[in-house]
């Protein structure tokens, strides 16, 4: 049910003040900025962009703002245009910057839920292109609690060599590979120079295109628009089309919490599977739920992991990156397949004011013949869905493993226990490496990093260097949408708080099975007293500024790291 409570409005119109003319004052103050007599009268709408020329995946997002904008004026509302922050996480990768890639969803949350609601706005349309902006946006969005949709920048074009499809995740594999000394230098620097050809978003379903994927399976985003490259004409007209459809939703008051129920995350859970999508979609949607007070938790995940097939060949463990999948029908074509199959609730609401169902009418529900970007439901890659949760005595609380494009799901053998990405890094790089280990990465949790860093550059090397079948890694940090191969992350509790990957020693013998969904440290319960006991906590690794808030306020990635 719609609900009906009274928006916080300001009384932008004079005939609307009961008291005299106290708020002329605001309207002298928007007339500065282009109001005219009559636009008072109209629902004034955020429109909050992250452009920016730090990533690819950002820039352009202020030009679709523009047709957004123009939209929204031409329908009868009056946008109020602002900007929210992004960062990189490809630049940022491998980095100490790139323990501010999580906090920037919170910042981004903060920020739009401050000036929508500062500017008591009727709806909000937000324009997002890097990872972190999708579910920034959508708890920023929850929280308001106003008409609001998102508006997805796009996804990037491959590059292309030697006949071959480059994405981002290209570039970090060869590092590997060359130095293993099973690439030249030549391969290498053409891969570095066309692996990025222009504007958008990580060409796989890597996590921009995961969560991009996840929110028009929530309800969120326009049918289509998650799959789009940034930079084709049919972007600009789902823009305008999005502004067009929040214009509907303001007028018959339908919210964000009208669409985002349990149901819903359900659908998105569902999609996620089946296209093969990001471990960092369990981190963020469990963020999005709380903020929706939606009971999401991880037995979700695995609850649908195991009635859901992988149907979609994508990067980065498949051959084909989101335009493909785009060419061949897009997210509507899987989730027409999945509904067909009973694995979707047709019946949940949309922005477009109707039912997935009803979005999906006239859709097919086979893939196209002569591709194989979208196999038949009934010939998946794999039968089951490729996110895993694992439990045991070293992730009580749980922990998040991608399992797909492996020929084993298991691995048990001595730790290599690293105190940082760093230290892991230079091991690899080194040779120090051999086939049977089990890497350990820890103190790279949510608190203990602080902040979370993605692990795609130990990975990546680990891929390169041709170990991705025979080694493990397991960490309380997180992984890249990029990421594959035999890892296991956000194991909780972190080792910041004391979990057991603090307790760990070197040699110690760890056993990693995704078949029966356990990560177990073969050490007995009297030894780990022993060692629990004798753990001290590090001091903060930062004691003031933003990281050093993130570290006191953030809950455990089991829950989804969210600050509030």
């Amino acid at each position: 049910m719609t609900d009906t409570t009274p928006k916080a409005k300001l009384n932008w119109n004079s005939h609307q003040v009961t008291q005299g003319d106290e708020r002329a004052p605001n309207r002298s103050m928007m007339r500065a900025v282009g109001f005219q007599d009559g636009d008072f009268e109209k629902p004034i709408i955020g429109v909050a962009h992250a452009q920016s020329n730090i990533t690819p995946c950002n820039n352009g997002l202020g030009e679709l703002a523009g047709h957004i904008e123009g939209a929204i004026r031409e329908g009868g509302g009056m946008p109020h245009i602002y900007g929210t922050i992004t960062m990189s996480d490809g630049i940022s990768m491998g980095t100490e910057g790139m323990k501010c890639s999580l906090v920037s969803r919170e910042v981004i949350a903060d920020s739009i839920e401050t000036v929508s609601r500062g500017m008591s706005h009727d709806g909000v349309i937000v324009v997002g292109g890097c990872d972190k902006n999708m579910p920034g946006a959508m708890i920023g969005i929850a929280r308001l609690n106003i008409p609001a949709i998102f508006v997805y920048g796009g996804t990037i074009k491959p590059g292309s060599y030697d006949g071959k499809d480059l994405t981002l995740v290209s570039v970090f594999e060869a590092v590997g590979a060359l130095s293993a000394g099973k690439m030249s230098r030549v391969d290498f620097d053409e891969i570095e120079r066309r692996a990025c050809p222009g504007n958008g978003s990580c060409g796989g379903m890597y996590t921009a295109n995961t969560m991009s994927s996840a929110f028009e399976a929530l309800g969120m985003s326009l049918p289509f628009s998650s799959t789009m490259s940034a930079v084709d004409a049919e972007k600009a007209v789902s823009s305008a089309d999005s502004a067009r459809a929040l214009l509907r939703m303001i007028e018959h008051n339908v919210r964000p919490l009208d669409i985002l129920t349990k149901q819903a995350f359900e659908n998105a859970i569902t999609v996620i599977m089946a296209v093969g999508g990001s471990t960092n979609a369990v981190l963020h949607l469990m963020a999005i739920a709380h903020a929706c007070d939606v009971p999401l938790e991880l037995a979700d995940f695995e609850r649908i992991r195991e009635a859901t097939p992988v149907f979609c060949d994508l990067k980065p463990s498949g051959k084909y990156v989101a335009t493909d999948l785009h060419d061949v029908g897009g997210i509507p074509r899987v989730m027409k397949m999945l509904l067909k199959a009973g694995l979707l609730h047709g019946d949940c609401l949309t922005v477009t004011g109707k039912t997935i169902a009803e979005n999906l009418e006239g859709e097919l529900d086979t893939p196209n013949p002569g591709q194989d970007v979208i196999r038949p439901y009934d010939q998946p890659l794999y039968a089951q869905g490729h996110l895993a949760i694992l439990r045991g005595n070293l992730a009580p609380d749980g922990s998040v493993a991608k399992i797909s494009g492996l020929k084993s799901i298991k691995i048990t053998g001595p730790a290599r226990v690293f105190e940082s990405e760093e230290e892991s890094m230079h091991a690899i790089m080194a040779g120090q490496i051999n086939p049977g280990d089990v890497l350990v990465i820890r103190y790279e949790g949510p608190k203990g990093g602080p902040g979370m860093r993605e692990m795609l550059s130990p990975t990546s090397a680990i891929i390169g260097k041709g170990l991705g079948d025979s080694v493990g890694l397991i960490t309380d940090g997180r992984f890249s949408g990029g990421t594959f191969g035999l890892v296991v992350g956000h194991v909780a509790p972190e080792a910041f708080v004391g979990g057991p990957i603090a307790l760990v020693h070197e040699g110690d013998t760890i056993e990693l099975n995704a078949e029966t969904c356990e990560l177990t440290l073969h050490v007995d319960e009297a030894e780990l007293g022993r060692r629990r006991q004798a753990w001290v906590q590090p001091e903060p690794r930062y004691k003031r500024g933003v990281l050093a808030k993130y570290a006191k306020l953030v809950s455990s990635a089991a829950v989804g790291a969210y600050t509030d």
